[in-house]
């Protein structure tokens, strides 16, 4: 698999990601997690070290199923998560809002090494 640097920060990743909003959340019902987590894991022993994931997603359920399912390769892999919305009242509830205070989101990190 080939490799890229991202940014300037020397943070290498695999050439291809695996975008994981699909299996908890937008194209349908969520996926079934066992078979969620023998996907990942599989990616992990194809090559794939980069992972894309949001505390919206679920809400917050993506991000949980990818770090479970990763947890046996921390430090070999990075999960780029976006951070920042939360429910707005006004909208019924939906994630709608914007709120990129660190001390009031459920993430906080652009990009770290699990």
């Amino acid at each position: 698999m080939q490799k890229r640097t991202l940014g300037k920060s020397g943070l290498e990743v695999s050439a291809i990601g695996l975008g994981c909003m699909g299996m908890s959340w937008s194209y349908g019902p969520p996926k079934d997690k066992q078979q969620m987590t023998a996907l990942l894991r599989g990616a992990v022993e194809r090559g794939i070290s980069f992972f894309d994931t949001a505390e919206v997603y679920g809400p917050c359920t993506n991000e949980e199923l990818v770090g479970e399912a990763l947890a046996p390769f921390r430090g070999q892999v990075t999960i780029a998560t976006k951070f920042g919305w939360e429910p707005n009242p006004s909208d019924g509830g939906k994630w709608t809002a914007l709120n990129s205070h660190p001390h009031q989101t459920s993430g906080g990190v652009v990009a770290q090494s699990a």
